[in-house]
């Protein structure tokens, strides 16, 4: 590819992006320190600096590296192949945009999931759907009670559970419950990473993933037996 490729060739959908990807391992408490999911790359990192400095290829590269976990949070969202496909390649325009503005702060694939966020949830509005805003979700209820901790594995959601009645479970959510749920349970972000992309606190994101978690259950207990639908 030469440096005259345009964003929008180098975020083209790929074939087989939508994969399933199995859900992380349920984690327990963790120190509220800032801890990447994964040790930086230092040759990331190259190719990070050379993409902020206009470098076509280099830019290419992060995207090879990013492309299926940023689609595979964007077809969890939206449940819908062609319209995932779209968000993805808007998401990575706007990386184009403003990858000049990334300082190091968090880790590289925190602000990109935070910038694919946005642009979900900016679809979502625009859609008009019923559905909680993460502003919402992200207010303490008056039933949060103290002294309970929300992180610990949830055993009633592990174990053999009917994949597609789980999908669908999931799907059924809230879009702000929805996304705690998928950074955690499915994407394996922990908490201190979650509240760096929403801009809340650990609190909120561990909160939230109980809501979700209570909401799935219920939704398991009322329809167990809902067949797959064509």
């Amino acid at each position: 590819m030469s440096n005259s490729s345009t964003p929008a060739q180098l975020c083209s959908p790929v074939p087989g992006s939508g994969d399933q990807v199995p859900p992380a391992a349920a984690r327990g408490n963790r120190p509220n320190t800032y801890t990447p999911a994964t040790p930086p790359d230092p040759g990331e990192a190259q190719v990070l600096a050379r993409a902020q400095a206009g470098d076509h290829h280099a830019f290419a590269q992060l995207y090879s590296l990013h492309k299926r976990r940023i689609y595979s949070l964007c077809l969890r969202m939206v449940g819908n192949i062609a319209e995932a496909e779209d968000l993805t390649q808007e998401a990575f325009l706007q990386l184009h945009r403003k990858i000049s503005t990334f300082r190091g702060d968090s880790a590289f694939s925190t602000w990109l999931h935070r910038l694919a966020i946005n642009v979900v949830l900016m679809q979502l509005r625009k859609k008009g759907l019923s559905l909680i805003s993460l502003d919402e979700a992200m207010e303490p209820a008056p039933e949060d009670g103290p002294g309970r901790s929300f992180g610990a594995p949830d055993l009633t959601l592990t174990g053999a559970i009917d994949r597609l009645a789980l999908e669908r479970a999931v799907g059924s959510l809230p879009a702000g419950y929805r996304l705690i749920f998928i950074l955690h349970d499915v994407e394996g972000f922990e908490h201190n990473e979650i509240a760096t992309m929403l801009d809340c606190s650990i609190g909120n994101s561990k909160s939230q993933l109980h809501k979700a978690r209570l909401k799935l259950r219920e939704a398991l207990r009322t329809n167990p037996q809902q067949e797959a639908r064509p």
